[in-house]
């Protein structure tokens, strides 16, 4: 258990570790940094805010957006994973799904080179991971070429309802079952293979911290694990999108401005980790949030594909 000294954040001890260099606070800076720029640089101005999204809505939508983005980074300091979970499903109801997906490509780039930091992961778990990651990336690289093909309709979020869903039962079925320390290279593999591509078509990644969550529960390697993971898949993600045109310069700006305002929420989640909450308690929360977004996504998705 980390001491309260651990817990507190030493910003002359951060700033002089960034001065030096340091890895852990290199990678948060520039983190944090490169959406703050994107989102200044980016500005489309004042009037034209809402210009590119597809839908009728306000500033005021945006500022819930924002609401909801800093909650669900709050989950994500907190456990690892959930923030596109939380945010895609609600974003997917009011605006385009795929001009959701690609928007939401930003925040969760942001929070786990963040993360990847915070939690002093780095070449050693790429030496030991490379096939998951490898996988991974491929996979997201298959996705991202879905998501040029099928661009419209309801099918998007309707998937991430029914996958939300299975996560759901999964979670209440196991038990929050740990197996300690098991690992299975080939299962691990295909896992990262649906996980990129999930990541990529539908800003949807269940599967990976389901299968970490029941073989890896060391906290800051499965946290750190993770987030190293959707680095590498999140950056092919957006250099591929940018590179086909699927992500616009709005839609960039967009993602950042996004971005920025998760911070807040990341570091009261990433606080919250450090106290070590109870975490059987904090994991019925988020089950039984993610349970109501599936049940509202069926409601605006189920008509529009059955009936």
């Amino acid at each position: 258990m980390e001491t309260q000294t651990e817990q507190r954040v030493n910003p002359k001890e951060f700033v002089s570790n960034l001065l030096d260099l340091q890895y852990r606070e290199v990678l948060m800076a520039f983190a944090t940094s490169a959406v703050v720029l994107g989102a200044i640089v980016l500005f489309p101005g004042a009037d034209s805010i809402t210009k590119g999204i597809q839908g009728d809505i306000s500033a005021t939508t945006i500022a819930l957006f924002f609401l909801v983005a800093i909650f669900a980074a709050v989950v994500k300091g907190a456990i690892g994973f959930g923030y596109a979970l939380i945010t895609t499903p609600i974003f997917a109801t009011v605006i385009d799904p795929a001009v959701a997906v690609v928007v939401l490509a930003i925040p969760p780039w942001m929070i786990n080179v963040f993360q990847v930091g915070e939690t002093n992961t780095g070449l050693e778990y790429i030496k030991q991971e490379w096939a998951l990651i490898g996988l991974a990336v491929l996979g997201s690289i298959v996705g991202v070429f879905f998501l040029a093909s099928f661009e419209k309709g309801p099918i998007i979020p309707f998937l991430i309802g029914v996958l939300l869903l299975g996560y759901v039962l999964f979670e209440l079925v196991s038990g929050f079952l740990v197996i300690d320390e098991a690992h299975h290279p080939f299962a691990l593999g295909a896992v990262g293979l649906g996980e990129g591509f999930l990541l990529a078509a539908a800003n949807l990644g269940p599967l990976l911290p389901a299968y970490l969550h029941t073989f890896e529960r060391n906290k800051e390697r499965y946290v750190g694990g993770l987030s190293m993971v959707f680095t590498f898949v999140f950056t092919a993600r957006i250099v591929q999108m940018t590179l086909q045109d699927v992500m616009t310069t709005y839609q960039l700006w967009l993602g950042c401005a996004i971005a920025v305002v998760t911070i807040f929420g990341l570091l009261v989640g990433t606080y919250v980790r450090r106290l070590e909450i109870d975490e059987e308690k904090f994991n019925w929360f988020v089950i039984a949030i993610l349970f109501v977004i599936a049940l509202n996504i069926f409601r605006n998705t189920i008509p529009a594909i059955f009936l």
